[in-house]
């Protein structure tokens, strides 16, 4: 037997959507069987699929152990487990060991960049380096630490994450650092989400650009054309529409200039892939240290001068608007620290 009691996350559910969450290999003919048969039952008493759930409710579902595993419905491992295991074979290796190496390290990364949290959202400071959501099964990622985070912290349980996993909102390219906001309750992900789609949130950035661009207290707008190539995982970037284009748009205002770069602030209109070091780059001013879209000569002397080996592009402010459902946010910015990469003489 197995028992879930239903939380804030699955409240107002209907029993067979809680229970297909629960037993996702299963049909919707096997979960209606079981509720004929009373082998899922709520508060102990026969369903039919069709009630609403509340808070504290609890789901029984009366099956082998063989057959709840079969339709999905084993256990999550333990933190630690799910999130960062590597190894194909589980034999220990060097290889093992540089990646918990890497793993220790994260986590402290991680618990230091919080920047807020509360019972529906969290907005974490992302290092360069590490991935929102992870690529390939071996990745460590804001999304898995998120998890691993509110498991040993108790906000979360492996029952919970049954029915409902915290995820982030918003992405950054690995190399670039910055906010990255996550859902960590259904209330939050779905506003989150409806507050990015709409862009009723304002996302900022900083960056150091190529060239010097006269200072000015207004922002420009920068309309483009842009498309990706999914195999050379890069984009192309055009003032006039194109096949399989779509429109792109920032606004920048410059902040200071540094010797024949300038510090950049922009503003994050539309959010696709590399879209402002592509945007960028397409009008003379390539990011300093950006690998794909960058001035490689330019780029190799800020490595060997100053050690930079990334883009100069942080995500530094995200603001909430007056409206959200969200209150403890409600019209709030959050801003973060330039780091350490962005304190350089070129």
């Amino acid at each position: 037997m197995v028992e879930f009691t239903i939380g804030k996350n699955e409240e107002g559910k209907r029993v067979d959507a809680v229970a297909m969450k629960l037993l996702p290999g299963a049909g919707k003919g096997f979960i209606y069987k079981m509720l004929r048969k009373k082998n899922i039952v709520v508060n102990d008493k026969k369903a039919d699929g069709s009630e609403r759930v509340a808070i504290g409710d609890v789901i029984r579902l009366y099956l082998s152990d063989e057959t709840y595993k079969a339709f999905g419905g084993a256990e999550i491992p333990p933190s630690g487990q799910n999130s960062f295991h590597s190894g194909k074979n589980d034999k220990i290796s060097s290889a093992n060991d540089h990646q918990a190496g890497r793993q220790s390290r994260h986590r402290e990364e991680f618990r230091n960049s919080i920047i807020y949290e509360d019972e529906d959202i969290m907005l974490v400071n992302k290092p360069a380096g590490m991935l929102s959501q992870k690529a390939e099964a071996e990745d460590i990622s804001v999304n898995d630490l998120i998890i691993e985070y509110l498991l040993e912290a108790g906000k979360t349980n492996r029952q919970a994450l049954r029915t409902f996993r915290p995820s982030v909102c918003n992405r950054l390219d690995r190399n670039t650092s910055g906010i990255v906001c996550a859902g960590i309750s259904l209330r939050g992900s779905r506003e989150l989400t409806r507050l990015i789609r709409d862009r009723k949130a304002d996302k900022y950035y900083l960056c150091i650009v190529r060239g010097e661009i006269e200072n000015s207290k207004n922002m420009t707008r920068l309309k483009s054309y842009l498309s990706k190539d999914e195999k050379t995982n890069k984009v192309r970037v055009s003032d006039n529409e194109f096949p399989d284009s779509v429109p792109v748009e920032i606004e920048y205002r410059p902040v200071k200039t540094l010797n024949g770069y300038t510090l950049l602030e922009v503003k994050l209109i539309t959010g696709k892939s590399h879209q402002i070091r592509a945007q960028l780059a397409h009008i003379g001013h390539p990011i300093a240290g950006d690998p794909k879209y960058g001035d490689k000569a330019g780029n190799e002397n800020l490595r060997k001068k100053y050690g930079v080996r990334r883009q100069l592009l942080t995500a530094y402010s995200f603001e909430f608007p007056q409206d959200t459902v969200l209150e403890n946010v409600k019209g709030k910015a959050f801003r973060t620290e330039l780091p350490d990469e962005f304190f350089i003489r070129p």
